[in-house]
């Protein structure tokens, strides 16, 4: 059994903040991450996934993103960079390390996971994200669908469907650009509950996160609630286009799925070769079952990242954890801090200072 001050479940860009955190506390971290290398879940999503934001606003704490500081990264230079991250930072993160189990025991937990590794510390920090648990809607007839179902999570570019007939339900930004990716090579609809909501990535030639980040909106607790609880698309003026000419076209939800067919809200039905759920995740907490730090849905009962009903128990990386940027790479290093700051009462200037 290994001992530290703080485990850390998960080594993408939330666990690789909250271990830049437990340093500048003096605070001594191990890391347990699922992936047997660096950078998280990011080299497994879509091949042509671009970062929303520039790379300027897309760094960790201390080590700026490196290159033309308002280019949108590609997905592989954010791995390169998340790996890049982990040399300099050089924590003690041990990876192929699966957490199954978090047990509380007096004043400390105890961390195992399916490979026997038993680590014991007085902290415990979530930071395993959503990607291993993808949404899937309860959609009418999707348990009996013969056409083929895969999750955004599993897609990873448009060869495959070339030709063929494809419905990606999701309103959401990845949604689009994999249904305007695929319309390329598809007959591609866009089934969203309601019309999509576009955020021009541009204002008065600054990119859409100079603004939050000027106003302040960016780090403010109630910034998703502009936005009436859903996240617009953020376009660049190609997707909107795209959808307006109808490669993709947009329609309303599906009615219900039948055999290899859609069924629409207007009792159409149409047979279609694929269906992609780009619907979303949710976090990945099944190791705190148990431990009463999750409501009877799996979702964490927390104020602002910390517990709130097992002490020394913390999360970063959550969806509007704190604020609109609270699960991106500019928003957990913010997160760490704060939730490191409330489980220690410590200060990084105070630590820095001892």
């Amino acid at each position: 059994m290994s001992d530290a001050d703080v485990v850390v479940l998960g080594g993408g860009q939330a666990g690789l903040a909250t271990a830049h955190a437990a340093r500048s506390r003096g605070l001594a971290a191990i890391v347990l991450d699922a992936s047997p290398t660096p950078g998280g879940s990011w080299p497994q999503y879509y091949d042509s996934l671009r970062l929303f934001s520039p790379a300027r606003f897309s760094s960790l704490p201390g080590l700026p993103f490196p290159g033309a500081p308002d280019r949108y990264p590609l997905r592989d230079e954010v791995v390169a960079y998340l790996a890049a991250y982990t040399r300099w930072l050089d924590p003690d993160v041990r990876y192929g390390r699966r957490v199954d189990q978090v047990t509380r025991t007096g004043k400390r937990f105890s961390v195992s996971s399916t490979d026997g590794t038993v680590v014991s510390a007085r902290l415990v920090v979530a930071a395993s994200g959503g990607f291993g648990s993808p949404y899937r809607p309860a959609l009418s007839g999707l348990d009996g669908f013969s056409a083929r179902v895969l999750h955004a999570a599993d897609y990873r570019g448009p060869a495959p469907f070339a030709g063929t007939r494809v419905v990606v339900v999701g309103g959401g930004n990845s949604a689009v650009q994999i249904a305007v990716e695929l319309a390329g090579q598809a007959r591609v609809t866009l089934a969203t509950r309601r019309p999509l909501r576009w955020q021009p990535q541009r204002y008065l030639g600054r990119d859409f996160h100079w603004w939050l980040t000027r106003t302040g909106l960016d780090t403010w607790r109630w910034g998703p609630r502009l936005f009436g609880g859903t996240v617009p698309v953020i376009d660049d003026g190609r997707y909107r286009a795209a959808v307006s000419s109808g490669r993709p076209d947009r329609r309303t939800l599906l009615e219900r799925l039948d055999g290899d067919a859609v069924v629409w809200a207007d009792g159409s039905r149409e047979r279609i070769d694929a269906l992609i759920l780009a619907t979303g995740y949710r976090p990945e907490l099944s190791y705190l079952a148990g431990t009463g730090a999750l409501d009877g849905a799996g979702r964490p009962l927390h104020e602002a990242g910390l517990s709130r009903t097992v002490p020394g128990l913390g999360y970063v990386g959550l969806e509007r954890q704190r604020s609109f940027a609270s699960a991106t790479l500019r928003g957990v290093g913010r997160d760490a801090g704060h939730v490191l700051g409330l489980l220690t009462g410590v200060s990084a200037g105070s630590a820095a200072m001892r």
